[in-house]
């Protein structure tokens, strides 16, 4: 058995959520900030049995896309501002970050 943690970019949450139910995957959904951006993700956790990590990972990756998104540099007010500073700048965001760890017990109580 293993323990997937994986987190996503919330655009693409409910879609994944979905195919989880349709795949008959019990997942624990959490909403969680983190990142460059501070934006909103999702972090799921998920026991499952070894042989359908490949399948999980595979929806997880078919599902979570990495997209370019414009952002304003956050002002720092210590540093003499240029005007380079003031623009928004591309940056990719979203696909998933995923952790795939043994689990030694398993109950459900």
């Amino acid at each position: 058995m293993k323990l997937i943690i994986a987190i996503v970019q919330d655009k693409d949450s409910n879609r994944l959520s979905n195919q989880f139910i349709e795949a008959n995957i019990r997942a624990t959904k959490l909403p969680t900030t983190g990142g460059f951006l501070r934006s909103g993700n999702t972090t799921f956790m998920i026991g499952i049995e070894d042989e359908r990590v490949d399948e999980l990972l595979a929806m997880i990756k078919e599902t979570s896309h990495a997209r370019d998104q414009f952002m304003t540099p956050p002002v720092n007010l210590d540093v003499t501002m240029d005007g380079a500073s003031a623009y928004p700048v591309e940056v990719q965001v979203g696909g998933a970050t995923v952790f795939v760890l043994p689990v030694d017990q398993f109950h459900q109580f």
